[in-house]
């Protein structure tokens, strides 16, 4: 048994930083649902904890999609049986997971580190194994390093320790893995602490990528799931549904969740096996009890999708199965005051009779629990968790690599005001150039100086910040924070009056940028799209801000304003996915049609580099242009029997038409 910290060459785009706009707009997130036809018994939280942005954090947006080979820290554990590669710099993520025996990968490995857009703070890639804190929906370190440690538990077995702060719900997440030296299965104690005085909505989800192909089966202890269709969240049976048997993940023709309705009595798990019965199986404690299978279905919109997140033509296709600590992603869970939740997750290859898994449901079922139990019993599984509480509660041998200062900040601010120390065993390590100004207001009591002609480094929603600016001196950096603070938590006429009192200060592009917002909240999309476009001439050269004054006009229907601002953009921002899709749509809309079908094909195809997940507005740019040149030509035009060409079709919810 062994962990190292090695160097993993990969062909990788770049994510080139983060957005500069503090991220006021509502989050766009596929699991923000409310509506629900469940049973009254069945207990869910649907709705609770959503939030309406991913604020203080900033968007990472700013990646490309050219592949260049790139180096990154790996931590690596490895044993005679398995050997399983980490990745701190995307939140720790497990890339690989291979069985030295059987010779085969258990995870799906993406070939390539391409981002696209599907994770709260947009950037996010497919493959491997993700763990996902705090707020619903691929979590706000997904492509930012953590944490990483070396720790050991008291027999010596070494341990990888990945652990931060997250800052919207104020709690801190801590993973130890470890893999034992006679262990078939690599074992994962987590960790989650909530240091408040409130309860806090918690979510918890380990999403883990494996390869799609016919002979593959999911086998879960389920005879109902929970589901979406229509915008609502309904229940169905298992294993067939509309005429098919949906634990073969293939069977489902468009994108879909199913979120395996498991027996609170029965052991948690979720297998994946193939159709010699081998595959991956994921087992946990009690208290990690949902479980589900997500696949992106049949259709051209899942094709394109599967592709976008790999290499150019790549045929590669994968599913994911999950576990997580609710029933379903549409829901967080009450997590009580000065609390601490933990659980023990386990990863390994499973053998089972073929036959067996892969006929009847119930035996599929009874086959995969019996073979799971010879692999790890459960009783074990709970008193490995208990005997390795004291070892998750000590010091680290030694911290490999840096997270972020936010965790540290927090431990500064703690001490200043006699309050418990934050997760005393953890080293956060030290602040950094974003939390410097925050330590300067937490020593002084006052902001440092406010460079007009930039935007801020760093933004805070945490109520005990929000009391320390309210204390501080007049300045046109307290108003421009307590405007942000406001209009996240929804008190948009005392965000304008903060807003407003920051420029009688001095003009900012932040708090031009912030009334942009608060205009286009109260729907005075004309005012909305003057003041994004003041912010943006303040710094022509910020994309972010230059792409949110082309959104703002497109809004308020000021096409031809858009053309013209377009022809001030250097050729970077000319060069952009989105404001090339923007510019597009504004020359279709100024009657321009032969222009914007010209311009919709330039370099190949226009690429909109973050299209988000669930996002068709390049599909529909080129249906509009299709039917505006059928209207001109007198011809038909269906937009439901349009063949939509691969490239712009990122529709999730269309079948696969018949050849």
């Amino acid at each position: 048994m062994s962990l190292s910290f090695e160097k993993i060459k990969l062909l990788s785009a770049e994510l080139n930083g983060e957005s500069s706009l503090p991220p006021l707009a509502y989050m766009d997130n596929v699991q923000n649902l409310t509506e629900s036809a469940l049973d009254e018994d069945d207990g869910l939280f649907v709705g609770y904890g959503f939030l309406p942005s991913v604020f203080p954090y900033r968007m990472q947006d700013l990646y490309n999609r050219s592949l260049k080979e790139k180096e990154y820290q790996c931590a690596v554990l490895e044993n005679e049986y398995l050997r399983a590669v980490f990745l701190p710099d995307f939140g720790g993520r497990m890339w690989s997971l291979y069985d030295k025996k059987a010779q085969r990968d258990l995870v799906y490995q993406n070939p390539v580190i391409r981002p696209c857009n599907l994770a709260v703070r947009n950037a996010w890639i497919s493959g491997g194994i993700e763990y996902n804190c705090g707020m619903v929906g691929h979590g706000p370190f997904t492509c930012s390093r953590i944490f990483t440690a070396r720790a050991a538990l008291e027999d010596g077995t070494p341990v990888l320790r990945m652990y931060e702060f997250e800052r919207v719900r104020r709690i801190v997440y801590q993973m130890d893995f470890f893999l034992p030296e006679d262990s078939k299965v690599l074992y994962a104690r987590m960790r989650i602490v909530n240091p408040n005085r409130e309860v806090v909505p918690m979510y918890w989800w380990t999403n883990i990528a494996v390869p799609e192909g016919k002979e593959y089966r999911n086998v879960v202890n389920s005879s109902e799931a929970y589901n979406n269709f229509g915008g609502c969240v309904c229940k169905n049976p298992v294993p067939h549904f509309n005429g098919n048997d949906i634990t073969y993940p293939v069977n489902n023709p468009i994108a879909v969740d199913y979120f395996w309705k498991i027996p609170e009595s029965q052991r948690k798990y979720t297998a994946y096996l193939d159709k010699n019965g081998y595959g991956l199986v994921q087992t946990s404690t009690s208290r990690l009890k949902g479980r589900k299978l997500f696949v992106w279905g049949q259709g051209p919109g899942g094709a394109r999708w599967q592709e976008f997140l790999t290499q150019d033509n790549s045929d590669q296709k994968y599913v994911e199965i999950q576990a997580g600590l609710a029933n379903t992603q549409y829901e967080c869970l009450p997590m009580p005051p000065k609390t601490a939740w933990e659980w023990m997750e386990c990863y390994g290859a499973l053998q089972t009779r073929p036959q067996k898994v892969h006929g009847n449901w119930d035996e599929a079922i009874s086959e995969t629990a019996e073979c799971l139990e010879r692999l790890v019993p459960e009783d074990a599984l709970e008193s490995l968790l208990k005997s390795t509480r004291k070892a998750a509660v000590s010091p680290a041998e030694a911290l490999i690599f840096r997270g972020s200062g936010w965790g540290e900040l927090e431990r500064l601010r703690r001490a200043a005001n006699n309050e418990d120390e934050l997760c005393p065993h953890l080293d956060f390590g030290g602040v950094g150039p974003e939390q410097q100004e925050w330590l300067t207001l937490l020593n002084t009591g006052n902001f440092s100086e406010f460079d007009a002609e930039k935007m801020p480094l760093s933004w805070m929603l945490q109520p005990e910040w929000t009391e320390i600016i309210k204390k501080s001196g007049d300045g046109h950096k307290k108003y421009l924070h307590l405007a942000a603070v406001n209009f996240v938590n929804g008190c948009y006429d005392e965000a304008e009056g903060f807003c407003r009192k920051a420029l009688e200060y001095l003009s900012s592009p932040a708090a031009l940028f912030i009334m942009s917002q608060i205009m286009r909240i109260k729907d005075q999309k004309k005012q909305a799209a003057q003041y994004a476009l003041e912010a943006y001439e303040f710094i022509p050269e910020d994309i972010s801000l230059a792409r949110q004054a082309m959104e703002s006009l497109s809004k308020a229907a000021e096409y031809k304003k858009m053309l013209a601002v377009y022809e001030t953009f250097d050729e970077k921002l000319r060069n952009d996915g989105r404001i090339m899709m923007l510019y597009c749509l504004a020359l279709l809309r100024t009657g321009d049609i032969s222009g914007a079908e010209e311009y919709l094909y330039h370099g190949g195809g226009i690429c909109v580099v973050d299209i988000r997940e669930g996002e068709i507005s390049i599909t529909d740019l080129y249906l509009e242009i299709e039917e505006a040149k059928a209207r001109r030509d007198g011809l038909p035009f269906s937009r439901e029997d349009a063949v939509v060409p691969r490239k712009f079709d990122f529709r999730m919810s269309v079948e696969k038409k018949n050849q």
